[in-house]
């Protein structure tokens, strides 16, 4: 067992959770060597042991997606779509279970998992159960006289025709971040496996709980064993960039930070590995003159305080217009003061707790605060609410020991004068707001694209011919109009620049787990001219 300063609690009050959460390998639990605790940052007690796999775990899960690879890939489309649609059904069925684990083991509050996380993993089961048989049928076909324009003799016509067929890569492997730990794994699990893959998938290692179940949902869906197969890592571990660098797997998708990302695209280069990248951002949204304040602020606070503000493509630079600046950060503090923050397993409170406790090497919690703490330095930034630890009591009961615990902050909002400044600049990926102020429409899209990034955009107006207009310009894979950070399973998710490539959801990702096969048929003699007997 590894070693962590802190004991785990094993109590009968610890329902729903487990004891131990087991690695999911061809059907059913894996044991390992080791195994960690992993954390409920809502009392910063130890919850559950999870496994800490090796390479030899992962050797193991591959081999079982390997074998299982031939059944799965032979089955119809419309079998597996049956096969999704009941693991959908399970997981609305176990709602309140599934959330409850997600809110202890993330510190999301549980009104939030019950809906975003838990019913939007469904949501993209349903999706891709639904398009799996059309997606199989989705060829190309040319028939009758066709002229060759390759090798052979060309100009000549002949009695041909040619199709293609989309067919799975092989063994996939996803590996997933902390912030929306089922949501990013159906993200993953469904479009692999409606394509006819199979699959391996590492959750991180500090929100591991429910993907481990989906192991167990798929198989009581009717899945074969091997289809899914759940790895747990640890942060002594490479576990992600074991599965990257593979020569049995045939795509990554991988969701976290761009600097992990650039190791496991390294990684996955030296196979030629089909990739997919959902990295970092720093996102901007536009409010211009002529919107509604209130909708503004209601847009801004969605596409900051969500998840604690560990949300990828949230709006954390907020550029609005001068002549309304006041009235919005005026709105924006008065209901921002309002959020009530505390134990995110109580269905009153609307912010939980940040991820990770702060004796943990490079702990989020401390990150965030350094952040803060560095921007109220700064001579260029105006702290005008928030950014102090919140201290919340919290009573025994399914996320560990009660008492004065976890790891909360009060979201902080920054007037910043410099596009040049640090928490304007950087990814925090916690509760933290720059807003700024611009003067012209021109003067806002160039600043709103000085980023690397470019994961998502919003802007606020009434103007719908300026929306389609700025909409052009934002150099970002997705923009939101009088809106911000809604995903539809049915459209495509991703980023531009240091954001990433490929897509999650909609049927571009189902093109991402497939490969082309392109076959000629020649209906007559074949014509050798070129070489004359």
């Amino acid at each position: 067992m590894l070693s962590h300063p802190l004991r785990l609690r094993r109590l009968s009050s610890l329902l729903p959770l487990r004891a131990a959460y087991p690695n999911y390998i061809n059907g059913g639990p894996s044991p390992t060597a080791e195994t960690a605790p992993t954390f409920s940052p809502g009392t910063g007690c130890a919850v559950a042991e999870v496994a800490a796999s090796s390479r030899a775990d992962v050797d193991a899960a591959v081999a079982a997606a390997k074998a299982a690879f031939p059944v799965w890939s032979a089955t119809s489309a419309a079998e597996r779509g049956r096969v999704l649609f009941e693991a959908a059904r399970i997981m609305k069925e176990r709602n309140g279970e599934l959330a409850m684990v997600e809110t202890i083991d993330a510190g999301s509050v549980v009104s939030e998992t019950t809906t975003a996380h838990i019913l939007g993993a469904a949501d993209a089961f349903e999706y891709y159960a639904g398009v799996a048989k059309t997606h199989a049928s989705m060829g190309e076909f040319y028939g009758g006289a066709q002229q060759s324009a390759g090798a052979g003799p060309a100009g000549k016509t002949m009695d041909t025709f040619s199709y293609t067929a989309r067919e799975p890569l092989g063994v996939c492997a996803g590996i997933g971040a902390w912030n929306y730990p089922l949501l990013v794994a159906a993200w993953k699990v469904a479009p692999a496996l409606a394509a006819g893959n199979t699959m391996v998938y590492k959750p991180s290692e500090f929100t591991p709980l429910t993907s481990l179940l989906l192991g167990e949902i798929l198989a009581e869906a009717g899945a074969p064993p091997g289809v899914l197969n759940v790895v747990a890592g640890h942060p002594d571990r490479s576990t992600g960039p074991l599965l990257a660098g593979h020569p049995d797997v045939k795509k990554i998708s991988f969701t976290g930070s761009t600097a992990v990302g650039q190791v496991i695209v390294r990684e996955a280069a030296r196979s030629l590995k089909k990739v997919t990248m959902e990295l970092g951002g720093k996102s901007p949204m536009i409010v211009f003159e002529d919107a509604d304040i209130e909708n503004a602020v209601g847009a801004a606070m969605n596409g900051n305080w969500y998840t604690q503000g560990a949300v990828c493509s949230n709006c954390t630079r907020v550029f609005v217009h001068s002549s309304i600046k006041e009235k919005f950060l005026a709105r924006l503090v008065e209901r921002t003061s309002k959020i009530k923050i505390g134990d995110p397993t109580d269905p009153e409170m609307q912010m939980g707790a940040l991820i990770m406790p702060p004796d943990v090497p490079s702990g989020h919690f401390d990150r965030v605060a350094g952040f803060i703490e560095r921007a109220k330095a700064d001579p260029s930034n105006t702290l005008i609410y928030g950014g102090e630890r919140v201290t919340v009591d919290v009573p025994d009961g399914p996320a560990g020991k009660g008492g004065s615990g976890g790891y909360y902050v009060r979201p902080a909002i920054f007037d910043c004068s410099s596009d040049d400044a640090e928490i304007v600049t950087d990814e925090v990926f916690g509760p933290v707001m720059s807003v700024l102020t611009f003067e012209d429409e021109d003067e806002a899209v160039r600043r709103a694209n000085a980023s690397p990034y470019g994961l998502g955009a919003g802007l606020m107006t009434k103007d719908l011919s300026r929306a389609h207009r700025v909409a052009a310009q934002l150099q970002s894979g997705n923009v939101w109009v009088n809106d911000y950070n809604i995903s539809l399973s049915e459209m495509p998710f991703g980023g531009y620049n240091m954001s990433g490539y490929g897509r999650e959801l909609s049927l571009h990702s189902m093109d991402s787990y497939t490969q082309i096969k392109h076959v000629y048929v020649n209906l007559g003699d074949v014509d050798s001219s070129l070489y004359p007997e």
